[in-house]
């Protein structure tokens, strides 16, 4: 079960830098655009935003490295506190901006904390 938590971990680390790849240097380009459903002008307006998110999700992906690389009990408390962290932005994001987050970010983060747990 070790290994299964590892790799959802793994998994949910690299969705975070794939998100901070999408805000902070594909969101005024055609694949950040067309995943974002934003036009030129849009894009150009919340470029900043968007960012400071992709920036935030950086953050989430390097705890969630952390926590896998770093020893017991530090590596354990580690990913419990940043997919806790991963799920409370997927909710929040889902109930403020797009329904699609809960399943995108909160439903992956909420199985690798399963796993977790379960492999404690």
């Amino acid at each position: 079960m070790e290994i299964l938590a590892n790799v959802l971990v793994a998994l949910v680390a690299a969705l975070h830098v794939y998100i901070l790849v999408m805000e902070m240097f594909l969101w005024q380009k055609k694949p950040g655009m067309s995943f974002h459903g934003l036009d030129a002008e849009m894009a150009q307006r919340t470029a900043a935003l968007a960012a400071n998110q992709g920036l935030y999700n950086g953050f989430l992906a390097a705890g969630l490295v952390w926590g896998l690389i770093a020893g017991d009990p530090t590596g354990y408390r580690a990913q419990i506190f940043f997919l806790g962290c991963v799920i409370v932005a997927g909710v929040y994001g889902a109930a403020t901006a797009n329904r699609r987050i809960l399943v995108a970010q909160a439903l992956p983060g909420a199985l690798a904390l399963a796993a977790v747990l379960v492999a404690g």
